[in-house]
């Protein structure tokens, strides 16, 4: 299994935009900058036909260590969760497109 990184995404750019490798590589640098600024701030970052990234809050909770049994309360935080657009689902399972919703 191979993993997608920055170099691959930035040299991706190089050879189907046209830009020089220092130009990709700043323009990739920028969105993603862009999008966690976003995310920082409590925003969501929709990106069409691909899904939407958004940070959660979840409260206090109790947990167990599941060594010893004994309960250990789990701080309040932020989680980012992402939710996948159904043309992402479609393309992952090997199916056409849904229809778009505006269609009717």
């Amino acid at each position: 299994m191979n993993t997608l990184t920055r170099a691959n995404l930035a040299e991706a750019i190089y050879s189907q935009v046209g830009l020089s490798r220092n130009e990709s590589a700043a323009l990739l640098e920028s969105v993603l900058e862009r999008i966690s600024a976003a995310l920082e701030s409590g925003e969501a970052v929709k990106i069409s036909a691909f899904g939407t990234f958004m940070v959660r809050q979840k409260g206090q909770r109790i947990g167990r260590n599941p060594k010893t049994g004994v309960e250990v309360p789990i701080l309040p935080r932020k989680v980012l969760s992402f939710r996948p657009s159904q043309v992402l689902k479609a393309r992952i399972n090997g199916q056409a497109a849904p229809a778009s919703d505006n269609a009717a």
